[in-house]
């Protein structure tokens, strides 16, 4: 088993040596939106796997994952030999790709946020002038105080 601080700084090097290869080597438009979040690597350095986002053209369009998954697939094996050739580790780890979803559950949770605010807001706008359905104060009021001294017939 390897040290999982080797393991970590393996991954680093991989996701960036990936990077770097489809941003300036890879020639395949369907990875052009492509964006390598992360990757980890198992205890043993065998194998990887390498996390991807992909952008839309413009903010109303959607990501093309079908085809980037497409594209990565297809570039696996240049991938492996750059990150074989950038790493010098004696077995290069086979990649695995996967697309992160950890941007579209953070947008859903904003949209979730949101959503929670306008409804804090609109119960402030009706706590502001409602009354109360009957007491002002519906708790009772201790009355006058009363003598434990009583009269006793001793």
């Amino acid at each position: 088993m390897a040290d999982p601080a080797r393991a970590r700084r393996l991954a680093k090097r991989i996701s960036t040596i990936v990077a770097t290869a489809i941003d300036h080597e890879i020639k395949d438009p369907r990875l052009a939106l492509v964006t390598i979040t992360d990757a980890k690597v198992t205890a043993d350095l065998h194998d990887a796997t390498v996390y991807y986002t992909v952008m839309g053209v413009d903010l109303d369009s959607e990501p093309d994952l079908a085809g980037a998954a497409a594209g990565l697939e297809k570039a696996k094996g240049v991938l492996r030999s750059k990150v074989g050739a950038g790493t010098g580790v004696r077995f290069t780890p086979t990649l695995t790709f996967v697309a992160d979803t950890v941007p579209d559950t953070a947008r859903h949770m904003e949209e979730l946020l949101e959503r929670a605010r306008a409804a804090d807001d609109a119960v402030a706008r009706v706590r502001k002038n409602a009354k109360p359905a009957g007491d002002a104060d519906p708790y009772k009021q201790p009355g006058p105080a009363v003598d434990d001294e009583s009269p006793s017939d001793d």
